[in-house]
């Protein structure tokens, strides 16, 4: 008599915030590629989100869950990993990349400001991480959060957003003591990748090139890497860290 067949592994399911377009669709395609099949928030983006969902739904049908949801909306943070688990069964890795940013000169600040920058780069990441831990952690999953460099080296007139990812550094050390050893949590600090959607002038471009050693720009593919090893078991042993994926700006002054 044949022995029947043997069951296949769980495939890895990941939620990605902010993931429609940018550095977000880049990190979707590459965990997609590395196998995980994703919920993929988005907030306006529904036109990107809709092609992105379209073109992974046709590399593997069935791997794809769309959320739409404002991140400042305190209960659909929870909200957003009750339907990633209630879809998938399961939750192996968190991404908190959403993030809003604008400058916020002094005298001219305001508290909305304040709690727009806030809510999507500090407070959301908190409480989803908080709503996914015992899903995590029953996967033995991880945590990775986009920070910024200017997180820890201030940005002239963008003085809000600095201090909302430096709370997510924060946070990042924070959650990988209180939630090991059975989630690994760390983050990334990307240099210059892409240029505001507001766009920045050619002087000031070449201006920020010359501080950074190798010269140019980096790709957004260079994040999803980053994202993809920090949720691999080859970084099973990495937790607490921020990773620079700057070019080596930080040392370039």
């Amino acid at each position: 008599m044949d022995s029947p067949p043997a069951a296949q592994p769980a495939r890895k399911i990941a939620l990605v915030t902010g993931a429609a377009r940018r550095i977000g669709a880049a990190i979707a395609r590459r965990l997609h590629a590395e196998g995980f099949d994703l919920a993929l928030h988005y907030r306006h983006s529904q036109a990107d989100m809709q092609a992105l969902q379209a073109e992974l739904e046709a590399l593997r049908p069935g791997s794809t869950l769309a959320l739409q949801a404002d991140l400042a909306a305190f209960d659909r943070l929870p909200e957003l990993v009750a339907r990633t688990v209630g879809h998938f069964g399961r939750l192996d890795l968190l991404v908190n990349n959403a993030s809003s940013f604008y400058p916020t000169p002094i005298g001219q600040a305001t508290p909305a400001q304040w709690d727009d920058l806030f809510a999507s780069n500090a407070r959301a990441p908190f409480f989803l991480a908080q709503a996914a831990a015992p899903h995590l952690k029953a996967t033995r999953g991880a945590i990775v959060n986009l920070v910024d460099i200017h997180g820890d080296q201030p940005l002239a007139g963008h003085t809000l957003y600095g201090m909302a990812k430096a709370a997510l550094r924060m946070l990042t050390k924070g959650l990988a003591l209180d939630l090991a050893p059975e989630v690994r949590v760390n983050a990334i600090a990307p240099g210059a990748i892409l240029w505001p959607d507001g766009g920045k002038s050619a002087q000031a471009q070449a201006a920020l090139l010359a501080r950074v050693p190798l010269g140019r720009t980096g790709d957004p593919g260079d994040i999803a890497a980053a994202v993809a090893w920090l949720a691999s078991a080859d970084a099973g042993y990495v937790t607490g860290q921020v990773l620079r994926v700057d070019g080596g700006r930080a040392i370039g002054g």
